[in-house]
């Protein structure tokens, strides 16, 4: 598995001042998406809705507003 290309703007096109910190989105070979983003799964896991899960492996993982907003259009439709 590896990175294809990133989804959206980079850090520094969204005005990190250093660009090396913060949230980003990639797709990968396998067609998935790796994403980069502050754990929060200790504060979220017990608000989860009732028809929503996740396994020990799986973490879940806050990203900006912004940076999803500027993924928008890179993502595939199909």
């Amino acid at each position: 598995m590896k990175i294809v290309r990133r989804i959206g703007a980079s850090p520094r096109e969204r005005g990190s001042q250093t660009g090396q910190t913060c949230p980003d989105i990639f797709e990968l070979t396998d067609g998935s998406f790796a994403v980069i983003g502050t754990d929060r799964t200790d504060l979220l896991d017990s608000e989860l809705p009732a028809d929503a899960a996740r396994a020990d492996y799986e973490r879940i993982v806050v990203i900006s507003r912004e940076t999803l907003i500027r993924a928008r259009g890179d993502i595939p439709e199909a």
